[in-house]
């Protein structure tokens, strides 16, 4: 029995629907042997997937980028997607989609002539509260240890598990990570840094997983007039920033007000965030009808 989880909603896993608790992967499976396969989350709100599109044109990416043929097209991942959704009468929620290599005895090479494992579930989300958008996110610095194939959506993530941790430990909200001296994401988000009013990004490049929310985040910044800057941002930068931002699909766009230990530029949240946390409600809205 799995612990504060609904054993009766549906999941789709290789081709059936059927109970969460009914759900059955082999051990033998390559994503529990090897972390052998890739994922992607699509959030929807009110029952309605947002920014679908992107969501699954990266988890074609990341399948195309490890090997992984499932012989599903787009259509049938936008079926798959509306389908859950229908099916699990949630509102808000993000819309969870698991792809491994599959089933075969345990040896590194790929396997020849073996089926994907697809699975796929439902799980509600709370939206951030209306006081955390006020009060904002705090944030400390580590070093960048990950493996540098970031840009895969991969199920390892041993990586991100050690970094949300280390902000655990430190008793923070989350990290900021560098990578020979620049800034790369969080421990599961895209980090945003503003100075002297223009929207500054890391590149687009293998060092970053590229959110949703990253070009989202351009269209948002150019109807609102501020300039967007994508290139190596410095930790010296981040230091002496007049705003950072959080984004990802489940914290959608927060503040961060504290970065070690001290205040981020006045310590609450800036006018660059209000003016993209404003159009990405409007986009939300706009969703909703």
């Amino acid at each position: 029995m799995i612990p504060h989880v609904d054993n009766d909603s549906i999941v789709y896993l290789n081709g059936d629907y059927l109970r969460l608790g009914d759900a059955q992967v082999s051990v033998l499976d390559r994503g529990f042997i090897f972390g052998d396969g890739i994922y992607d989350v699509v959030p929807a709100y009110n029952g309605k997937p947002f920014r679908m599109d992107g969501h699954l044109a990266r988890l074609e990416r990341s399948l195309a980028s490890i090997g992984i043929e499932t012989g599903m097209q787009r259509q049938d991942w936008e079926t798959l997607v509306q389908g859950m959704l229908q099916r699990s009468g949630l509102g808000d929620c993000m819309v969870y989609i698991q792809v491994t290599r599959g089933v075969a005895k345990r040896d590194h090479a790929f396997p020849e002539g073996v089926k994907p494992t697809v699975f796929c579930m439902v799980s509600p989300f709370v939206r951030p509260t209306q006081a955390l958008r006020q009060q904002g996110l705090s944030a400390v610095g580590m070093e960048d240890v990950r493996w540098l194939r970031c840009e895969i959506k991969s199920i390892s993530l041993l990586g991100n598990v050690l970094a949300k941790q280390y902000a655990v430990d430190a008793g923070v909200d989350d990290v900021l990570q560098f990578r020979d001296g620049n800034l790369t994401e969080g421990s599961a988000a895209n980090i945003w840094v503003v100075k002297d009013g223009v929207l500054l990004a890391p590149p687009r490049n293998n060092l970053i997983l590229e959110g949703i929310r990253y070009g989202l985040m351009e269209e948002l910044a150019q109807a609102a007039g501020i300039q967007f800057t994508a290139r190596p941002i410095s930790r010296q930068e981040v230091e002496n920033a007049d705003e950072l931002m959080l984004s990802s699909a489940t914290k959608e766009l927060l503040p961060i007000t504290s970065y070690d230990g001290h205040p981020v530029g006045s310590g609450q949240p800036g006018s660059v965030y209000a003016a993209l946390r404003q159009g990405y409600d409007d986009a939300i809205e706009k969703l909703l009808g």
